[in-house]
């Protein structure tokens, strides 16, 4: 902003025109479910701010969009993606939503997301739901945009905004980075604040940013989790050695899903050593992936998910469901539209469990967080002095199926992390029969800026946004 002369009020004309013209009309993305009519009137303030000398920070008079699950206070509704939730206007902007507008961002908007975060249904298709449609890919309109956070990756992508910000309980933010070619990062579970964001399971959820650099996502994280410190890890003399010393371990276990990505995996590692990195190859994790993790996570997932939507739901404005009961019922009578491609099994199945103190869900989520973090991340980390892990994030993206649902390969990366609430980056790392395919960074607890700063040296190493061959040909 200090060194181009673009204002905010032409930010967010230039990014309103464009989701009308490419995200509403011509190859209609669906990415962005709703615009923010206040969006010009709070650019105009932050850019006579800027007029008098009153910077709020790096991101003021930056546009942001704000995934469809978090509360704003402001016109716009938070829905989720379902009908149900179309009169949930809030009374007041979630923590991180506020702490967007204090930084001085510019809240542009709501973007399309799996409904339910993906948690309604095993064959649902990524990047649908009931309010907004199906997101597609700016990269080949006929293939997923990955999600849950699939809108925020795609909007992104398609520079309908320079910053969004995603949730993610296991892959949402980093599966819609990898297929989109954006940066991702999923925090460390209690870094960010929680609170008016619809929820999964609070064991394992969290917002995260995303945008087109690493250092970007660091400038948005540093004000999403409230601390500076984050932007110094993306110092611009990091190409050279900026990894010397960093021992980085190779999860050879969540390699083998696709022949292309594997290659442009084991050419970032070359990279990585290029760097100055010490690479521990390979370093498994013991408990995954021949720990069956499923069962536990989704016993952990469905409990979480009838005490901590019902949470939500009993504070909404009059008008909608307060029950998952009542949520289920609604879907039914508007089976039409809810239930046309896929079921609610998710729901249905949460509903008939017992509360938080059930032994079954106690069990499942002590087993999961022993076996993901001290004895599986944590141990491997501290046998070998290691300070992340990196394997490849997903395979390319597959083709929508809303018949079928979703087909995805890859992915093996984001569950240990998931379940043990520690975090992990997707960034970049080139393209497979020109798509995206990301490089999965993640490691013990507290671990972001390592992550941030092993992730910019990929950036950098690989010039692809120097090259502009991030740009998707829509």
């Amino acid at each position: 902003m200090e060194a181009r002369p673009l204002s905010a009020a032409e930010q967010v004309d230039h990014l309103t025109n464009r989701i009308g013209d490419i995200d509403a009309a011509g190859p209609a993305l669906r990415a962005v479910i709703e615009t923010n009519p206040d969006a010009m009137a709070i650019a105009i303030e932050r850019d006579a701010e800027r007029r008098d000398g009153r910077v709020r920070g790096p991101l003021h008079g930056r546009p942001v969009l704000l995934k469809d699950n978090i509360d704003t206070g402001d016109a716009m509704l938070t829905s989720a993606g379902s009908l149900a939730l179309t009169a949930n206007r809030p009374r007041q902007d979630a923590p991180i939503a506020a702490r967007l507008r204090a930084a001085g961002a510019v809240v542009l908007g709501k973007t399309n997301l799996s409904e339910w975060a993906n948690m309604r249904s095993p064959h649902s298709s990524s990047g649908w739901s009931a309010r907004g449609g199906q997101t597609l890919n700016p990269w080949d309109v006929t293939r997923s945009p990955g999600g849950s956070s699939s809108g925020s990756g795609a909007a992104v992508a398609a520079g309908l905004a320079p910053l969004a910000v995603g949730t993610e309980t296991d892959g949402s933010i980093v599966c819609p980075a990898s297929l989109n070619g954006v940066v991702g990062l999923k925090p460390t579970v209690g870094l960010l604040p929680g609170a008016g964001i619809v929820p999964i399971a609070h064991s394992q959820d969290t917002a995260g940013p995303m945008a087109r650099s690493v250092r970007e996502v660091a400038a948005l994280l540093e004000v999403l989790a409230g601390r500076p410190g984050y932007t110094a890890a993306c110092t611009d003399d990091a190409a050279a050695d900026g990894l010397a010393g960093v021992r980085i371990g190779v999860a050879r276990t969540c390699f083998g899903d696709h022949g292309g990505t594997d290659a442009v995996a084991e050419a970032a590692l070359s990279l990585l050593s290029a760097a100055g990195a010490e690479l521990v190859d390979p370093a498994d994790l013991p408990t995954f992936p021949s720990y069956d993790a499923g069962d536990d996570e989704l016993t952990v997932l469905l409990h979480e998910l009838k005490h901590d939507l019902e949470a939500y739901l009993g504070d909404r404005p009059d008008g909608t469901p307060r029950t998952l009961a009542e949520l289920i019922a609604f879907n039914r009578s508007h089976a039409d539209r809810e239930l046309a491609w896929f079921g609610q099994e998710f729901f249905e199945q949460a509903a008939d469990l017992g509360d938080l103190t059930a032994p079954a869900y106690v069990e499942a989520r002590d087993r999961g967080r022993r076996r993901a973090g001290a004895e599986g991340i944590d141990a491997v980390a501290a046998e070998h002095r290691l300070d992340v892990f990196v394997a490849p994030a997903f395979s390319p993206a597959w083709k929508i199926d809303l018949v079928n649902g979703d087909q995805m390969t890859g992915g093996k990366a984001t569950t240990a992390p998931a379940i043990a609430g520690y975090p992990i980056l997707s960034v970049p790392m080139g393209l497979v029969h020109g798509l995206p395919v990301g490089l999965a960074v993640f490691g013990p607890a507290g671990c972001e800026a390592m992550l941030l700063r092993v992730a910019h040296v990929v950036e950098l190493r690989l010039g692809l946004l120097r090259d502009g061959a991030l740009v998707p040909p829509v």
